[in-house]
């Protein structure tokens, strides 16, 4: 097996973490690996918003106060809004990852492609490092108390949200459907 087959094999989504958060020079090498995803047009439309413990528990407030409209009673919804902002703040690593709105509805989605691919470059260097990663998305990531969270600005969107750290346990891999089964060759 080569290395690269075994980093992409070894790629999981991470629930568990240790305490043990990156090291600054670590992200930064997740971050090299991310920019150099293709580019078509070498628009660079990637950002990486890198949050602290306070800007991880606002994240988790936003994520709470959304769940919380599921509540039965306040109680409840205070329950809600307390954990969800307290399990965001004991996370090792949380990272937001924008993209700038370019005007150009074909370019827009050129680098919502490129984001997506400097993502997966991001994950991938992460398994090399040892690290482990989690990604996420949904509603929240337009909800205007997220963005706030992580000081995004009015003309990116946030297309993922990562929790990154030293993988507590690593989950078995889960099944998937084979390329051949997927793909069709044309004469």
């Amino acid at each position: 097996m080569t290395a690269l087959n075994e980093i992409l094999t070894s790629r999981h989504s991470i629930r568990r973490f240790t305490d043990r958060a990156p090291t600054r020079e670590e992200l930064e090498q997740l971050f090299d690996a991310a920019v150099l995803a293709p580019n078509h047009r070498l628009t660079n439309p990637w950002r990486f918003y890198v949050l602290g413990p306070e800007g991880r528990a606002a994240y988790g407030l936003a994520l709470g106060n959304r769940k919380a409209k599921k509540a039965t009673d306040e109680a409840q919804a205070e329950e809600m809004r307390k954990t969800t902002s307290d399990q965001h703040r004991a996370w090792p690593c949380m990272v937001l990852v924008a993209m700038t709105q370019n005007e150009n509805l074909e370019i827009r989605e050129e680098d919502y492609a490129a984001t997506m691919m400097a993502t997966q470059n991001l994950c991938l260097k992460a398994v090399e490092l040892g690290l482990g990663t989690h990604i996420r998305s949904g509603a929240i990531m337009g909800d205007p108390a997220a963005r706030a969270a992580g000081g995004v600005a009015e003309n990116e969107r946030i297309v993922a949200v990562l929790t990154i750290g030293t993988p507590a346990e690593v989950p078995e891999a889960k099944p998937r459907t084979p390329a051949r089964e997927l793909t069709h060759w044309i004469p």
